[in-house]
C-alpha cells in the first residue's frame, strides 16, 4: 500500500463521524471510569475446534449516556484471539492490526443510558480456556480528546475483567476433536504428586547438585567454611574470584582473602584453584573439586570449569546459612553433556525492566547455563538502543494509541493507549554493554536476534517514521534551495530522499495482502530492497561496537526467518522486477526465503558472525532444508522448536543436523515456558504446543532421542505409535555431532511485568540445567521408569528444601505449585510435587493459615482453602476442596 493511502487510511480512522465532538474530556474520563467492561467466553465447542463464542458487557454506572445512532466515540479492545464478527447491537467491530479491535457505532445502534448493560456477542478465532487469553486496558476515545482506560480492565488481576470459567465449554477447547485433557484438581495434584514414592532425606537432598554432576563420591565428614578461609588461586582466574567471593559474601556472609598463587599462604584452610587444559581429555567446561577438612582443590580444562566448580559449591551450601557453613567433603569429576545450554527470552513483545535481564543472567550461571539468546526485536517492539538509529527505540521501544505511528507503535498486549502502560521501554547501550560485561563475568554469552523478514513490525515501522521525518526535512531544504520558486517541476527534480530511504524495510507501492499467526497484515521486511541488507548491517556494525566495548566478541547473531505471512512481497513492484529479471534466479515469491537467507548469512560471514535461525526460516518445505552449501559459514545454527507431533514436522531436527545446520533443541512441548504450568483457566500462558508444561515435564525431556518425547498429541491423546500418527518414515540421526545442546524458550504476549516473566521461567529453567549438563542413567527408547523417579524425587527434593528459597533471596519471583489435597476417611491429606515445600491450609476460607504436616481430622463436607508457602510473602495460588 502506497504510503499515502495509508497515511490517508489512518486519517479516515481518526476523522470523527460527527461534525463535532460528542463528548468532552469529562464526560470520556467518566464514562471510561464508571462503566465496567467485562469479557466472558460463552462457548468453546461454538464452531468446533475452529472458534469460540464470546461477549462483552459494558455496564454503564457513569452518568454519561451513549447516544443512539452514529456518533464520534469510539471503544478499543486487545484480543488476541481474531474476532470475525462484523456487526453485533448497531454497533461495528473491526480488526485494526495485531490483536488491536475497534468498535464503533452506526445508525442502527440504540444507544447505552446510564444505569444500564450492552451484552455484544461475537465469534472469535480459536479458543479461550484461560484468563491470560484476554488482554487488559480496553479504552474509550471521542473526537480529538485523550483516550482513557476503562479502569476495571486497567489491572494485572484478570478477574476484574474477565467472567469465571466453569462450564465444561468454558474450560475445554472443543469437543470436536474431543479435548482429553485432565482438568486439573486438589484430587488430580494429589493423585501426580503421590506418583513420587521415594522417600528423600534432607540430609541427601542437601548433597543433591543441581545440574548433577556426571561423577560424584561423598566421604565421611564435613568441611566448616568460615572466612578463615583464604584462597590461592591462577592468575588468569582473577576475574571467577572476584565473582566467587562476592558471591559467599553478599549470599552467605563469608568475606574471603584471596592472592594469586605466586604468594604463598598458609596451608590451613585454604582454597585451591587452578587450571589444567589436559583435565578431561582437554574437554571445555570440565573440572574436578575436592573438599577435605581444611582444604578444598578445584582444577578446571578451563577458566569456565573452575567457574562451574564455585558453582557446585555453592549449590552445597543451605539456603540462610550466615558466617559458618558446613559442607560435605567429597570428590566430583564433572563435564557438561552439551556445549550450548540455553534460555531464550523475549521481551520485544513487552519489555520487563533491565533487572529482569540482570537477575536471569545471574541464575542461569548458578545453574551452569552458559547461551541467553536475547529476542529483543518483535511485532510490538525494539528493545535496544542503536546509534545512529534513534527511531527503532524512539519509536519502537514504545506502543501507544497513535494510528499513524509517528511518535509510537500501534498500541498491543494490553498496553493501553498511553506510553506509560505495561511493556514499553528499551535498554540503553551502556545498559547492554553492562550487561554484557556482567554476562561474561559468569560465562554467558549473549546472543542477540535482529528479527526478519517476519515478524519485523516494530524495526519496519521506525523506518518508515524514520522515512517520513527525513523525507519532509529534504521537502523543505528543497524548497529553500529553489532557484526559480516558481518552478514546481524542478522542485521536485531537487528533492533527494536517498538519505531517508537509506535502512528502509518496506516498499511504498507494495499491495500485498496477507494475514500472519499473529493476526499483523503489515510485518515483513521487504527482502528485494537493497537497503533491508543496510539495515541489518547497520545495527550488526553496532551491536559488534557494544561487545568490542564490552570486551567480547559478537560470534552468534540470529536473523528469526519464522513465521513469514504467505503472500508477503507478491505485490511489490520491487520484487516483480526481480521476478522479471531471468538472470538473477529469483524466479517467484518461493525463491525469496532463500535469497534473503543467503544474503544475511553472507554479510554476517564477511563479518566473522555465525548466523542463526529458527528451523522454518530453513525449509523449503515441511521436509527439505535449504541447501547447506549455498551458505558459506562454517557454522549456521537452527532452532527447532515445532515438535506437535501430529503437525509432522517433529523430524526437523534430525534433517537439519543431517544436511549439516547446527541445531539447538528447542522443542514447544517440553521447552516453552510461555505456557501453563498446570491445565487451569488461572494459569497464564499459551497453549498452542501442549496444555501444560511443569517443572517435571521438562525435567523428563530426553535430548538425546527426540522421538521418545513423543507422549501426547495436542488434543492429549496419547502417542503410542509415532510413525503411523505422521504417516511415513522417520530419519535417523546420522550427524550427531550437529546437535548442540538444548534451551528453554519464553515469549511474552501474555507476560507484561518482570514478576510475571521470573515466575514463568523459574523454577522450570532448573531442569532445562538438569538436561542440558547431565545425562540420566534413566534416558533412552525404553525409560527406566524406576530410576526416572528416584531422580526426580531427589530433584524436587532439593528444589523444595534449598533451590526455591536461594532464587526468592535473589530477588527472583518463582511459581510455586498448588498443592494437592484429598479428604479420605475423614482425614485431609495434603501434598506438593516438591518435597520440604510447605503446605499451608485454611477451614475459614483464607481468613487465617495453618502449616500443614500431617493428616487433620475433617468432615468431608468441610470447605478447605490450600496454599504452598515459601515465607511471609510467597505464596501459590489458592485451591479449594468442597
Amino acid at each position: 500500500m502506497d504510503f499515502k493511502k495509508r497515511t490517508l487510511a489512518s486519517l479516515i480512522a481518526m476523522m470523527p463521524l460527527m461534525a463535532q465532538a460528542q463528548f468532552s474530556q469529562t464526560d470520556v474520563n467518566n464514562f471510561a471510569k464508571e462503566t465496567s467492561l467485562t469479557f466472558a467466553v460463552v462457548d468453546n465447542f461454538h464452531n468446533k475446534a475452529a472458534g469460540f463464542l464470546g461477549t462483552i458487557t459494558l455496564n454503564n454506572q457513569s452518568d454519561v449516556a451513549l447516544p443512539a445512532g452514529e456518533s464520534d466515540w469510539q471503544l478499543y479492545i486487545h484480543s488476541v484471539r481474531k474476532i470475525t464478527t462484523e456487526l453485533v447491537a448497531g454497533l461495528n467491530i473491526e480488526h485494526v492490526n495485531g490483536d488491536l479491535h475497534r468498535i464503533t457505532p452506526t445508525k442502527n445502534f440504540t444507544g447505552l443510558a446510564p444505569g444500564k448493560s450492552l451484552v455484544l456477542e461475537f465469534d472469535a478465532q480459536v479458543w479461550v480456556v484461560a484468563y491470560t487469553d484476554f488482554m487488559p486496558r480496553a479504552f474509550f476515545v471521542s473526537g480529538d480528546n485523550k483516550p482513557a482506560i476503562f479502569a476495571n480492565t486497567d489491572s494485572e488481576d484478570m478477574t476484574q475483567f474477565v467472567a469465571p470459567f466453569e462450564r465444561e465449554n468454558q474450560l475445554r477447547r472443543y469437543n470436536e476433536p474431543k479435548d482429553l485433557t485432565v482438568l486439573v484438581t486438589p484430587q488430580v495434584r494429589f493423585e501426580r504428586n503421590q506418583q513420587t514414592t521415594s522417600q528423600v532425606s534432607q540430609q541427601d537432598a542437601l548433597k543433591r547438585i543441581i545440574p548433577k554432576p556426571q561423577k560424584i563420591e561423598f566421604n565421611r565428614g564435613t568441611a566448616t567454611l568460615d572466612s578463615s578461609w583464604q584462597i590461592s588461586f591462577q592468575g588468569q582466574l582473577k576475574n571467577e574470584v572476584m565473582v566467587f567471593m562476592q558471591d559467599l559474601q553478599d549470599d552467605y556472609g563469608l568475606t574471603l582473602k584471596a592472592q594469586p598463587d605466586h604468594i604463598k599462604l598458609a596451608k590451613e584452610k585454604l582454597f585451591s584453584l587452578k587450571v589444567n587444559p589436559q583435565l578431561a581429555g582437554g574437554k571445555s567446561e570440565s573440572y574436578t573439586l575436592e573438599i577435605d577438612d581444611d582444604r578444598i582443590e578445584i582444577v578446571g580444562s578451563d577458566n569456565a570449569g573452575v567457574f562451574y566448580a564455585m558453582q557446585s559449591l555453592l549449590n552445597l551450601l543451605p539456603a540462610n546459612s550466615q558466617g559458618t557453613v558446613d559442607v560435605p567433603q567429597l570428590e566430583i569429576e564433572d563435564s557438561p553433556r552439551y556445549g550450548w545450554r540455553g534460555m531464550h527470552y523475549d521481551n520485544g513483545r513487552n519489555y520487563h525492566g533491565k533487572d529482569a535481564m540482570f537477575k536471569l543472567v545471574e541464575q542461569m550461571a548458578r545453574y551452569k547455563m552458559n547461551k541467553l539468546h536475547w529476542h529483543f526485536s518483535e511485532d510490538e517492539g525494539w528493545r535496544l538502543e542503536i546509534p545512529g538509529l534513534p527511531e527503532l527505540t524512539e519509536i519502537g521501544g514504545y506502543r501507544c494509541f497513535d494510528l499513524e505511528e509517528r511518535e509510537c507503535l500501534l498500541t498491543q498486549l494490553g498496553t493501553g493507549p498511553f506510553k506509560s502502560g505495561s511493556g514499553n521501554g528499551y535498554l540503553t547501550r551502556s545498559e547492554f554493554v553492562e550487561l554484557l560485561k556482567f554476562a561474561k563475568d559468569r560465562h554467558i554469552q549473549i546472543i542477540p536476534e535482529i528479527e526478519g523478514p517476519g515478524h519485523a513490525r516494530a524495526s519496519i515501522k521506525a523506518m518508515e517514521a524514520r522515512y517520513h521525518k527525513l523525507a519532509d526535512e529534504a521537502q523543505r531544504v528543497a524548497k529553500n534551495k529553489l532557484v526559480n520558486k516558481k518552478n514546481t517541476g524542478k522542485e521536485e527534480q531537487q528533492v533527494d530522499i536517498s538519505t531517508a530511504t537509506e535502512y528502509l524495510l518496506s516498499d511504498p507501492q507494495d499491495t500485498s495482502v496477507y494475514m500472519t499467526v499473529q493476526n499483523y497484515k503489515d510485518n515483513s521486511m521487504n527482502v528485494c530492497m537493497d537497503s533491508t541488507y543496510a539495515f541489518f548491517d547497520k545495527v550488526t556494525y553496532e551491536l559488534q561496537q557494544m561487545y568490542r566495548e564490552a570486551g567480547v566478541q559478537l560470534t552468534n547473531l540470529h536473523f528469526g526467518g519464522d513465521e513469514v505471512g504467505a503472500g508477503s512481497w507478491i505485490g511489490s513492484p520491487v520484487c516483480q522486477a526481480m521476478f522479471a529479471d531471468p538472470n538473477n534466479g529469483i524466479a517467484g515469491a518461493a525463491d525469496l526465503k532463500p535469497y534473503f537467507t543467503q544474503r544475511v548469512a553472507k554479510l554476517l560471514e564477511k563479518r566473522g558472525i555465525s548466523p542463526g535461525a529458527w528451523e522454518d526460516g530453513l525449509m523449503y518445505d515441511q521436509t527439505n532444508p535449504f541447501k547447506r552449501d549455498e551458505f558459506p559459514n562454517k557454522t549456521f545454527t537452527a532452532n527447532v522448536w515445532d515438535n506437535i507431533w501430529e503437525w509432522g514436522v517433529a523430524d526437523r531436527a534430525y534433517r537439519l543436523a543431517n544436511a549439516g545446520y547446527q541445531v539447538i533443541l528447542s522443542h514447544g512441548t517440553h521447552l516453552y515456558f510461555d505456557h501453563p504450568y498446570e491445565a487451569h483457566p488461572q494459569e497464564r500462558g499459551y497453549y498452542w504446543a501442549t496444555r501444560y508444561t511443569d517443572t517435571k515435564k521438562a525435567f523428563n525431556y530426553m535430548p538425546d532421542n527426540v522421538y521418545a518425547n513423543a507422549d501426547y498429541t495436542r488434543t492429549r491423546e496419547p502417542i503410542n505409535n509415532l510413525e503411523a500418527l505422521v504417516g511415513r518414515p522417520l530419519p535417523t540421526l546420522k550427524k550427531p555431532e550437529n546437535i548442540l545442546g538444548m534451551q528453554g524458550q519464553v515469549w511474552s504476549e501474555t507476560i507484561r511485568t518482570e514478576d510475571q516473566v521470573l515466575a514463568m521461567i523459574f523454577p522450570r529453567i532448573l531442569s532445562v540445567a538438569e538436561r542440558a549438563w547431565h545425562k540420566a542413567s534413566w534416558e533412552g527408547e525404553q525409560v527406566d521408569r524406576k530410576n526416572q523417579e528416584k531422580d526426580w524425587a531427589q530433584f524436587s527434593a532439593a528444589v523444595g528444601l534449598k533451590e526455591l528459597t536461594k532464587l526468592a533471596n535473589a530477588g527472583i519471583t518463582l511459581h510455586l505449585p498448588v498443592p494437592g489435597g484429598v479428604i479420605n476417611s475423614g482425614k485431609l491429606e495434603v501434598n506438593t510435587p516438591f518435597t520440604y515445600l510447605n503446605a499451608e491450609y485454611s477451614l475459614d476460607k483464607g481468613a487465617s493459615w495453618q502449616q500443614y504436616t500431617a493428616p487433620i481430622s475433617i468432615s468431608k463436607q468441610q470447605s478447605v482453602a490450600l496454599r504452598s508457602s515459601l515465607n511471609s510473602k510467597l505464596k501459590s495460588r489458592i485451591t479449594y476442596i468442597n
